[in-house]
């Protein structure tokens, strides 16, 4: 058996000009074949060096040892701050801090029970969307994207994605992520703070477009809450939820900045890890048998059924180690460092890779391998302790990484319940990312009814 897509990787040496038309075009295969096998690279530019660490211990050192003295570069939030503002995804220290006090009771104990429903709801209407299909070549980014979209507004604002705010606000996203906004100058160059950062002009009109639609359903609910007739879901939950050590509540323009990223984290992320895991299961059918039998215990509404869909969530885990949604993030040396035994200058650009670490050869067997028995080996569980790293981890781990947990293997396995999935020889993806881990023409596969 063939084993999943990888993207090739770049030549060892090739100028910062470059590398930049290559990382323009794709971040990962922008990369060279030695950071598979490196705990630690080092790349020099005239206006910065970075360092990717695949070291286990070195990651455990910037992500939960000792976050505050690695706070998140801003380099690669320039493309994506016309959308996200000063959202929880950028922000660093006291502003990130006092945002997490206020977002991470919305995702504790209990609410994953009660958003269940919701999520149930969504699953159902994915199957549902695909009926009449059977018998087709579908793209599946398109399908999973619907359904996270669904996902997010039914759990936010307990609104289906047929909602006319909500649609619009899905269709916006979607041009919005065509315009790459990621790759922005200011992820290369240093550049002042006066200076423009010449987002293009589709980055910019359509940030604006879901920042104005965003505005309009947090009024709304702002308005629901005055009136003590709001939905218990989790756009009240975090709107009512004061900061413990202030007592102040976010501000509208707040709101606006965390819906704006949990809608690109909730449902861009999802998407892609759903696509992908589909497309495995095509490539694996021994494998999608295995969830597909699983899952026709999917009957009724029931939070319980969660527990039951273990091989559905070993499938959903390998599906996110062998393409990770978010492939690097970047943190900055907020001071100077030693690295195995190297220096890292104050303000030298950290690059931690899930990409690189989920598939690091001299930490995982079968590296580039399917294997989603892996998760009950001694090595499988040492990785996953130690270079599994989907939703970041330490402090700045991503409050819904529970939530993704759920939905993932559900609509996995409520489509797979009713519908096959087969492999298109002529149309093998291509993975990319830009915004996310996407495939460069889509993810094709036939549909065929159980």
């Amino acid at each position: 058996m063939s084993l999943p897509p990888k993207p090739p990787s770049r030549p060892e040496k090739v100028s910062l000009w470059q590398y930049m038309r290559l990382f323009r075009r794709d971040i990962l295969s922008a990369q060279p074949a030695k950071l598979y096998r490196a705990w630690m690279a080092e790349f020099r530019t005239p206006f910065f060096r970075s360092f990717m660490i695949n070291d286990p211990a070195l990651v455990e050192t910037v992500l939960k040892k000792r976050p505050d003295d690695f706070p998140k570069s801003g380099r690669i939030s320039e493309g994506l701050r016309p959308l996200l503002g000063n959202s929880v995804f950028l922000t660093n220290g006291a502003a990130w801090k006092r945002q997490r006090r206020i977002i991470d009771p919305a995702f504790e104990g209990g609410r994953l029970r009660e958003t269940f429903p919701a999520m149930w709801d969504a699953a159902e209407a994915a199957a549902a969307r695909l009926d009449g299909q059977a018998g087709q070549i579908i793209e599946v980014e398109a399908q999973a994207s619907h359904a996270a979209a669904d996902v997010i507004f039914r759990t936010l604002f307990s609104i289906p994605i047929d909602h006319h705010l909500a649609q619009q606000v899905f269709d916006a996203f979607r041009n919005y992520q065509r315009s790459q906004p990621i790759l922005n100058l200011g992820a290369f160059l240093p550049l002042p703070g006066w200076m423009p950062r010449l987002h293009r002009r589709g980055t910019r009109q359509n940030a604006a477009k879901i920042r104005d639609l965003i505005t309009e359903l947090t009024q709304n609910r702002a308005a629901e809450i005055a009136a003590g007739t709001a939905p218990d879901d989790l756009a009240t939950k975090i709107m009512t939820t004061a900061d413990p050590q202030t007592g102040e509540t976010f501000s509208t323009d707040e709101m606006v900045d965390q819906v704006a990223i949990f809608f690109l984290a909730g449902h861009e992320t999802s998407a892609s890890a759903l696509a992908w895991a589909l497309y495995l299961l095509a490539l694996y059918p021994d494998w999608q048998n295995k969830v597909a039998e699983e899952a026709k215990t999917l009957k009724h509404c029931d939070f319980s059924v969660v527990s039951k869909l273990r091989i559905s969530r070993d499938v959903f885990r390998e599906g996110l180690r062998l393409y990770p949604p978010v492939p690097m993030m970047v943190r900055e040396a907020g001071c100077p460092e030693h690295f195995r035994d190297r220096p890292v200058p104050k303000g030298a650009q950290v690059v931690l890779s899930p990409w690189h670490l989920h598939r690091h050869e001299r930490l995982w067997d079968n590296p580039d391998g399917f294997d989603p028995a892996r998760w009950h080996t001694e090595n499988g569980k040492a990785c996953q302790r130690n270079a599994y790293i989907p939703f970041s981890a330490g402090a700045r781990v991503c409050p819904g990484a529970g939530f993704a947990m759920v939905e993932g293997p559900l609509i996995l396995s409520r489509i797979l319940r009713d519908y096959r999935v087969v492999v298109q020889p002529d149309k093998t993806p291509v993975p990319v990312a830009h915004l996310t881990v996407r495939a460069q023409n889509g993810i094709w596969l036939g549909l065929e009814r159980r």
